[in-house]
């Protein structure tokens, strides 16, 4: 399985990142040496899809013992292997809506804008295939 990320990414253009994030869909199984496709959140005046990169380490966040429900959290380190060449963010994928029509472009709308939080989640192995076109 290959991941995704949305987040606040200051410098697309880094060669390492390191991410402390919640994760849904899957994302919480994200390890050593997995694919992700990183995307600049637009909450924070990013542009969507930037980069892909190699989980160089993960490490689970420990819950917090007095909340009573917590997402959970993952703390990972990214070495980029390579930028987007072409946009994909909120604007391009807005209008795939139909969440039962089996599209890459559905599910990434759905896993990132449908709940605008920034987020690590396990994409599908044809949403994955999607995105590296875009490179």
């Amino acid at each position: 399985m290959a991941y995704a990320i949305k987040a606040e990414i200051e410098d697309p253009r880094a060669e390492t990142f390191i991410f402390a994030q919640k994760t849904m869909y899957g994302g919480k199984q994200i390890a050593e040496g997995d694919v992700i496709f990183l995307f600049a959140s637009e909450n924070e005046g990013g542009q969507g899809l930037v980069a892909r990169g190699i989980v160089t380490s993960s490490e689970a966040v420990p819950r917090h013992p007095d909340l009573e429900r917590q997402t959970p959290r993952v703390s990972i380190a990214v070495r980029r292997t390579v930028l987007a060449t072409k946009l994909l963010g909120r604007d391009e994928l807005k209008r795939f809506k139909d969440w039962n029509d089996g599209r890459p472009e559905t599910e990434l709308n759905f896993k990132f804008y449908r709940q605008a939080t920034n987020k690590i989640v396990g994409i599908s192995d044809g949403a994955a295939l999607f995105l590296e076109g875009f490179f």
